[in-house]
């Protein structure tokens, strides 16, 4: 109870009201202006800055008009091949020799285009319906290649046309050669099913491959031209690969998707 009485004396004692009161010291004073400094430039950049993302597709380089598989008419032995993989044909080529009970059957080719797969080989039997081979609908030589990627249906909505986009292509070299540049055209407004891709692309396992997670939705993407480069295309290089890109080659798209203000994910 003694010292109790002595502290509270000196307490009261008169002459301890005129010392000064330190408050902080300098150290943490300059952490305080410091950190509130941060605060303010956090504020700034989060309502001026901007972020950038991007959503990666697979895809696949074509001409944009869809492909068809060329079924034989008859039944019968295959006594020869009449087209290549890769050779243009015109509407009504004959394409395979099948030898049936009646004598020798032509196949022939429905509409020009590119002969992307070849699927009967010279010796082979074929069925009325049978798969022999798939074409590439191309109408004129020099038409443009395009790309279309194959977006999750919950991420269609977020892909602005107009967007750029680089294409990482698998026959060629990106760390040689860049990526092939290109923009958003066309966003498909339905996710399509496993036989719609097949059917527009000429092959059943391309619309499995591009459907494994999901019925996709449809993202047309207009390369840059660049007619001075050996493809005809704009890349990430100067010049690009020096040979031409064909059709039918499978690539992966980074979509540049529409800058935000990191304050805008803060708001409802």
């Amino acid at each position: 109870m003694q010292f109790r009485q002595q502290a509270l004396s000196k307490l009261q004692s008169p002459e301890e009201i005129d010392l000064p009161v330190r408050f902080a010291r300098p150290q943490g004073l300059l952490v305080l202006i410091v950190t509130v400094l941060c605060l303010l430039a956090a504020a700034v950049w989060a309502v001026t800055g901007t972020v950038s993302s991007t959503l990666t597709a697979p895809g696949i380089l074509t001409h944009g008009q869809g492909s068809y598989v060329l079924q034989s008419p008859v039944a019968g032995q295959v006594t020869a091949v009449l087209a290549q993989e890769g050779q243009r044909v015109s509407a009504g080529a004959p394409v395979l020799k099948v030898r049936t009970p009646r004598g020798t059957a032509v196949v022939r080719t429905i509409a020009a285009g590119r002969l992307t797969t070849m699927v009967a080989t010279i010796g082979s039997v074929v069925t009325t319906g049978a798969d022999v081979a798939s074409v590439e609908r191309v109408a004129h030589t020099g038409d443009p290649l395009t790309a279309t990627l194959y977006v999750p249906a919950e991420n269609g909505a977020s892909v602005p046309v107009g967007a750029s986009v680089d294409l990482t292509v698998q026959s060629v070299p990106n760390q040689q050669y860049g990526v092939l540049r290109g923009r958003v055209k066309a966003v498909g407004r339905t996710a399509q099913t496993r036989q719609r891709i097949g059917a527009y692309l000429g092959s059943s396992q391309l619309g499995e491959q591009f459907s494994k997670a999901g019925p996709p939705v449809a993202v047309l993407v207009q390369l840059d031209r660049a007619p001075r480069n050996r493809s005809g295309y704009a890349w990430s290089t100067s010049d690009g690969p020096p040979y031409t890109v064909d059709s039918m080659t499978l690539a992966s798209g980074a979509v540049h998707l529409a800058a935000q203000h990191p304050i805008d994910w803060l708001l409802p």
